[in-house]
């Protein structure tokens, strides 16, 4: 059996979509497995034993008609039994309906249901700690007679010369391994999915108070670095002692590499949290205000990964509104967010063994 999943844009969605390899490859070991997924995404499903060939869609296909219909025909011919198309727009339709595959499968959508042979009406409520982003995706296997399993979840897989590498750039960097070190997600792909930088400053301060030996990395994209150095301005004096502010991965593997080396992530809700997860690195993750918990909220327990949400303090001022209105006031919003209402949970969570 050849099956091909589709899943596109952003990195946090690739990693979530993996997990389904391995259950393909569990329920059917001689299966060949294919990936089609954006260029940059790869760094997070590099590697991957369950996962035998990757279909990348470059940027010279997304933005060229003549591209995208070459890859249409190199999707043609591979002649797959099967394709999964979790990503679900116009581009994924294309590929699946070109794909010519015998049973084809995706989310419920009236209006492009008569591609797919099996669509899955995704719930909206989850029934599980994994989170609603997990379990929909379980029900994409369901037409292939696969059932969900705890065991199965996204997984990076790092060779051992990456850690090696890792380890000897932090201790080169004066970090002491046998000390607690903390990832810190300060900054989320835009401003409607930051909390705001003094607040970002109170909780690093809180960390710093609460366990005085801590190390502090940030995690941010070189085009942040404004907003990192002045989230650091900050910070109070003996905070920005313990922050190693030029330890800095100059790419996605190496990111992932020092996380490794990490006791828990914490910070901004987005993909740089699923990523510590799939590395089994604990987190405690701040949503924005317009996103989701009970989507995104992946293996939340309240030990290893903790979730905080302005919702689960000040209901009321979600009453009414829609997710419309909810994102164009996640900045007032996010105001209202302060760090002492999830405090004694941050609390909680470092003195949960995180060091």
């Amino acid at each position: 059996m050849k099956v091909l999943v589709i899943q596109q844009k952003m990195i946090g969605d690739v990693l979530t979509s993996s997990l389904l390899f391995e259950a393909i490859k569990q329920k059917y070991p001689n299966s060949e497995t294919h990936y089609a997924i954006n260029t940059h995404t790869y760094a997070v499903v590099e590697q991957n034993p369950f996962i035998d060939v990757f279909k990348f869609i470059t940027p010279k296909i997304r933005e060229s008609k003549i591209k995208f219909i070459e890859f249409l025909k190199e999707i043609k011919n591979e002649q797959y039994d099967v394709v999964i198309d979790v990503y679900s727009k116009t581009s994924s339709n294309l590929i699946s309906w070109f794909s010519n595959a015998k049973t084809k499968i995706s989310k419920h959508k009236y209006y492009t249901s008569f591609i797919y042979t099996h669509t899955a009406v995704f719930a909206s409520v989850p029934q599980t700690a994994a989170g609603l982003a997990i379990e929909n995706r379980w029900q994409l296997l369901e037409a292939l007679g696969i059932k969900p399993s705890k065991e199965i979840r996204p997984k990076i897989f790092l060779s051992p010369e990456n850690k090696k590498n890792a380890e000897s750039y932090l201790i080169d960097k004066g970090i002491l391994l046998d000390k607690p070190l903390y990832m810190l997600s300060v900054l989320g792909s835009d401003s409607s999915k930051t909390y705001p930088l003094d607040y970002m400053a109170m909780v690093i301060d809180m960390i710093i108070e609460k366990k005085p030996e801590s190390q502090i990395l940030f995690n941010y994209i070189p085009s942040q670095k404004t907003e990192a150095d002045i989230l650091f301005s900050l910070c109070k004096a003996k905070t920005q002692k313990r922050i190693f502010i030029e330890v800095f991965a100059e790419d996605l593997r190496t990111f992932l590499s020092i996380t490794h080396f990490c006791n828990a992530m914490i910070g901004n809700e987005g993909g740089a949290v699923n990523m510590a997860k799939a590395l089994e690195v604990p987190t405690f993750t701040i949503f924005s205000p317009w996103i989701k918990k009970e989507v995104w909220s992946l293996f939340e327990d309240g030990f290893k990964n903790t979730a905080v949400h302005l919702k689960d303090y000040k209901p009321e001022a979600f009453r009414g509104k829609s997710q419309g209105v909810i994102k164009s006031s996640a900045e007032a919003l996010y105001q209202l967010f302060l760090p002492a209402l999830f405090e004694k949970k941050l609390d909680q969570f470092l003195n949960n063994g995180h060091e």
